[in-house]
């Protein structure tokens, strides 16, 4: 307010007021509420997410006063996160932000005027955690494959499990599956060690497949799975196992060599050359021989093979122990018997003991000429080596002087008149007998009973014409063999001489240094009544016998058969040129032959 005042009395003032408008000078600079700023953000945070707002203000007016702000000093990291509205300070996220990247961020905004003023302000923002992270299951060592033989409590493995997430969401407790021999021990902080609880058994379950579990204390709780193959190591523990306890064949003798009896198997459970099974005979006798000179086995298949003939009157049956060894290390082995039974074959011609001639004699009974019908005459005494129904034999007259005189008692083998004797019968009786076995095909042998029908040795012919009359036949042949035998002898003789001589040998070679021997007198084998068959059924001793030749004498006395003669260690078996040389020329020798 302006005031004039003039001199005069009163005095006399005018007033007048006087505006003066300010103008505005852009001395102020923008100054931040808060020197620094804090702010705490979830790691799961979307974009676009509001994280904080800064303030500035600015003392000056009208443009002077216009505030705006920006981002200084920053990471480039940092800058692909978050984002600022230069008008309202607003700062908002940009990228996806990740607490295991990073847990804290600093940075600066400038508040700036329209004429360049600026102040900074210092923003920090905090990075929470989230469970957003699963446990991670690293399997640091493993023993694989793992020995079937280790004990329980043997460490196979090492496992680590980490968590990137902090605090609570860090901490992982790991579990295993259930029904497995196999647990985890914690060792140190995030590691498990994997260990066996019990005796494992590759022939029961080969190979594992070990689920572990990982979960961690977060929310909600994140968990992961690690799953580990396990492989069990054979150990050579368990030997071959056959399968049968013994096993049984059955073998019919006379059987060729390599004939296939029977197959062992056995079974090993191990693996590879553990479980490989190799066969084998154990030593042994069999009968005084060693066991594989009578069988042999294969030692890959188990096939048991003859190496021999067998017979079944040397033995009936025997045993043989197969082994079945692996190729482990050590090998192991178990053990089976093997029973071969021999089965009976029709290989034996019945024998006959009685009558038997002995030399070049002829064994001959007395009848006397009262014997009535149905009176015991003589009996023939045949055995037969072998066994069973082979051995059962039957007695049948094939050929006889007067047929319906005399019959034989199919099988007893004695001979009984049918009749009364008469007067007219022939004083000389000659019987052809066939004694058969049971056998298929059927075997039989020959012999011939000589009875004189008289009661007075005085009556008694020549005997000696008995034979002859009956051999008169052949006496041609005879002589003829004979003649060219000794032909063929000489001209043999002399072909070697000349030959001998053209070869200009100094010293001639004797051609036969050695004498033939001339069989003695004919004695009947030694026999047994081989399983109880009844081939001897009753026991007839015969003291007395004529010998052709002897018109004066000769009574010769024998003692009966015993068990002394007929030791059961002996067979039946005789060739049919003993025969021959036990009867000479007679006709009647005894015939081997099929029926």
């Amino acid at each position: 307010m302006l005031t004039a005042l003039d001199g005069g009395s009163p005095q006399r003032s005018g007033t007048v007021a006087i505006h003066v408008t300010v103008l505005d000078a852009n001395d102020n600079a923008p100054v931040f509420s808060q020197a620094v700023y804090e702010a705490s953000l979830p790691e799961n945070a979307p974009l676009k997410s509001h994280v904080i707002t800064v303030s500035a203000a600015d003392a000056d007016e009208g443009v002077n006063g216009e505030v705006t702000y920006g981002l200084s000093r920053l990471s480039d990291k940092t800058r692909k996160l978050f984002s600022l509205d230069p008008q309202t300070a607003e700062i908002f996220v940009a990228g996806d932000i990740d607490f295991e990247e990073g847990s804290q961020y600093e940075m600066f905004v400038q508040a700036k005027d329209s004429y360049g003023l600026s102040s900074d302000t210092k923003v920090i923002i905090s990075i929470t955690d989230v469970n957003d992270n699963s446990p991670i299951v690293s399997l640091i060592s493993l023993t694989n494959p793992v020995p079937e033989n280790v004990s329980p409590g043997t460490e196979v493995g090492l496992i680590n499990v980490q968590d990137r997430d902090s605090g609570k969401n860090q901490n992982v407790r790991c579990t295993i599956q259930q029904n497995v021999p196999f647990k985890l021990s914690t060792s140190i902080k995030n590691y498990y060690s994997l260990m066996t609880t019990e005796n494992l058994d590759r022939e029961l379950v080969s190979e594992f497949n070990i689920t572990i579990s990982a979960t961690d204390e977060g929310s909600p709780p994140l968990s992961s799975v690690k799953v580990v193959h396990i492989s069990i190591a054979d150990v050579n523990d368990n030997p071959p196992v056959f399968e049968e306890q013994s096993y049984s064949s059955y073998v019919s003798e006379n059987n060729k060599p390599g004939h296939s009896l029977c197959s062992v198997k056995a079974h090993d459970p191990d693996w590879r050359q553990n479980g490989t099974v190799i066969y084998s005979l154990l030593p042994g006798e069999v009968n005084g021989a060693p066991v594989s000179s009578y069988l042999s086995v294969n030692g890959d298949t188990g096939v048991i093979q003859s190496v021999r003939l067998f017979d079944y009157e040397q033995f009936k049956n025997f045993k043989v122990y197969v082994m079945a060894r692996d190729n482990g290390s050590p090998p192991l082995s178990s053990n089976v018997t093997v029973s071969v039974f021999i089965t009976d074959v029709n290989d034996n011609t019945p024998q006959i003991l009685y009558p038997a001639p002995e030399g070049n004699s002829l064994m001959t009974e007395l009848v006397p000429k009262a014997a009535q019908g149905g009176s015991l005459v003589s009996k023939v005494i045949a055995v037969d080596g072998d066994s069973g129904q082979n051995a059962w034999l039957s007695y049948h007259i094939i050929k006889s002087t007067d047929p319906g005189l005399f019959k034989i008692d199919l099988h007893s083998g004695e001979i009984r008149t049918q009749r009364d004797i008469s007067d007219s019968d022939n004083m000389k009786q000659n019987i052809l007998v066939a004694v058969k076995d049971n056998g298929q095909p059927s075997l039989s042998a020959t012999c011939s009973m000589f009875l004189l029908i008289s009661d007075n040795l005085a009556e008694v012919p020549e005997l000696k014409d008995m034979a002859y009359e009956d051999s008169s036949s052949k006496l041609t042949s005879y002589l003829i063999i004979a003649l060219v035998s000794v032909s063929t002898f000489f001209l043999t003789f002399i072909i070697i001489i000349v030959g001998l001589r053209f070869c200009r040998r100094r010293k001639p070679r004797l051609l036969f240094d050695g004498a033939v021997a001339i069989p003695s007198s004919y004695l009947p084998p030694n026999y047994a009544d081989v399983d109880a068959t009844g081939t001897l059924r009753s026991a007839y001793n015969y003291d007395a016998y004529l010998t052709t030749g002897s018109r004066t004498s000769d009574f010769k006395f024998v003692t009966s058969y015993n068990d002394n003669t007929l030791p059961a260690d002996q067979t039946l078996r005789k060739n049919p040129t003993d025969f021959e040389e036990v009867f000479g020329d007679l006709d009647v020798s005894p015939e081997v032959g099929r029926l």
